[in-house]
């Protein structure tokens, strides 16, 4: 965007994280134009969000990204307990339920977040978008029409925006929206990516720390690198190379020269606080810029990324398919219970007060009796996540749901279905499942049950408040 000129857009998203990236490649694939500006020159380089969870590795299937995930990460490894330079044992920090026809990714999958953010940026970029980097939002305003941005590169207007800027987020404190929370842990951690040739990948080495706080080292999947984290429970973390390595020297078995190389490192205060309201007429908050969890139990990214997805279809509804306005309203009454739900299960598990379990997994979350779940039939009711599962030929249901459109499952009946025009709605018969057992299901575009019924009794009302069919 050239100096000082204005730009009209559909959607101003700001920040390229994988919040801002994922809501971009969801908005572009439904023919809506995004720009995404991002104040830093490059995606961020760190490991951070390393962990994917199973939930959002079906988003990441959804949006075409998958194999390019799988082919780069792997599984989390058991972790090694280490006492005065000694293993202590293995202690897996993770069930693992493997894989299931109804639930194709079993277990959660590491990934540096530098990586995670390459492959969606090479997506948005393979379905036409781009991201403007080096540029900051310095103002932002709006009337009942649209939103204007203040650049450091130019003016924007938009119909909507999204602030995907994180847990300091410019947007959010323009808005002058609160968030409130707590420190989950009153010592600050030092995270850093670093290079230890003499440590072993085979395991995720744990020193408790006796007292002066534990560090903890991960091999990070098709890498050379570790994510080391340490917590700081003698003052302030000293993040220089030097810093790093004497706190290695410090912790562990190993030399300070053993690190040969400090990739990245920061300090952080583990915090749990959420936004008092994640919309502002029509500025969006999603992500950290919503919520700030806890590291532990793998939560944050995971819960921004299916922000992302949960804002995205409807922002394309209704821009681009006549939904009512009244469907974005659904966005905080959807996401923000999830987001607290989700706030509490990460704090809980950084303070030992609960395990890191089925719940971190998020197969379990949904919009049971929220604004947009009607029904029930068979086994599930509206707001469930929708099951994957097999199909004749070698095809699976989560095959049938990919993409931007919602999909309307006839199940092991053979209920009358409504004839629907265009590709707003795909219509499938399948035999029946367990999962579902038998009855109607319309799939919302984000892969969760939003109306179930036996018959066609009340689905062209459904249809009505999120698109024009």
């Amino acid at each position: 965007m050239e100096l000082n000129s204005v730009k009209e857009t559909d959607v101003l998203v700001v920040g390229a994280g994988p919040t801002g990236l994922a809501l971009a490649c969801d908005l572009a694939r439904r023919g809506v134009r995004a720009l995404v500006v991002e104040q830093s020159d490059a995606l961020f380089p760190g490991s951070r969000g390393k962990g994917i969870q199973p939930r959002t590795m079906e988003v990441l299937d959804d949006l075409g990204v998958v194999d390019a995930v799988l082919a780069s990460g792997g599984t989390a490894p058991v972790g090694m307990v280490w006492q005065n330079g000694a293993r202590q044992g293995e202690h897996d920090m993770f069930e693992r339920p493997g894989p299931t026809d109804s639930a194709p990714y079993g277990e959660p999958w590491l990934l540096p977040q530098w990586r995670t953010q390459q492959i969606l940026h090479a997506r948005l970029t393979e379905l036409g978008g781009s991201v403007a980097f080096g540029t900051a939002l310095t103002g932002i305003t709006q009337d009942e029409h649209g939103v204007s941005a203040e650049l450091s590169t130019g003016t924007v207007r938009a119909a909507y925006a999204v602030a995907a800027d994180g847990g300091r987020s410019t947007v959010r404190r323009a808005l002058g929206i609160a968030m409130s929370g707590e420190d989950v842990d009153p010592a600050p951690m030092l995270v850093a990516d670093v290079r230890i040739p003499t440590l072993d990948r085979l395991n995720w080495h744990v020193f408790p720390g006796d007292g002066a706080g534990y560090l903890a080292v991960c091999p990070l999947p098709g890498t050379d690198d570790f994510q080391l984290v340490g917590q700081c429970t003698d003052g302030e973390p000293d993040i220089s190379p030097a810093g790093v390595r004497a706190l290695v020297a410090a912790r562990t078995h190993l030399t300070a020269d053993e690190v040969t190389e400090i990739l990245l490192a920061s300090d952080f205060r583990p915090r749990a606080a959420m936004a008092e309201r994640f919309r502002e007429g029509r500025v969006f908050l999603a992500g950290d810029a919503a919520h700030v969890h806890s590291p532990a139990g793998g939560q944050g990214l995971n819960t921004s990324v299916q922000d992302a997805y949960n804002l995205g279809w409807k922002l394309g509804q209704v821009l681009r398919h006549g939904a009512p306005g009244s469907l974005l309203d659904t966005y905080e009454e959807e996401r923000l219970p999830v987001a607290a739900q989700m706030l509490g299960l990460s704090t809980r598990i950084h303070r030992g007060e609960e395990q890191r379990g089925a719940a971190t997994m998020q197969l379990g979350l949904g919009y049971r009796g929220g604004p947009l779940a009607s029904g029930s039939a068979g086994a599930l009711e509206a707001g469930d996540r929708a099951p994957d599962g097999p199909l004749p030929g070698g095809r699976r249901l989560f095959d049938l749901f990919r993409g931007p459109h919602f999909t309307l499952l006839a199940v092991g009946t053979d209920a009358e279905l409504p004839l629907l025009e265009g590709e707003l709605v795909h219509v499938h018969r399948v035999e029946a499942y367990e999962p579902y057992g038998k009855g109607l299901f319309l799939v919302r575009p984000d892969g969760y049950v939003g109306w179930a019924g036996e018959d066609t009794t009340g689905l062209s009302d459904y249809l009505a408040k999120v698109t024009r069919c």
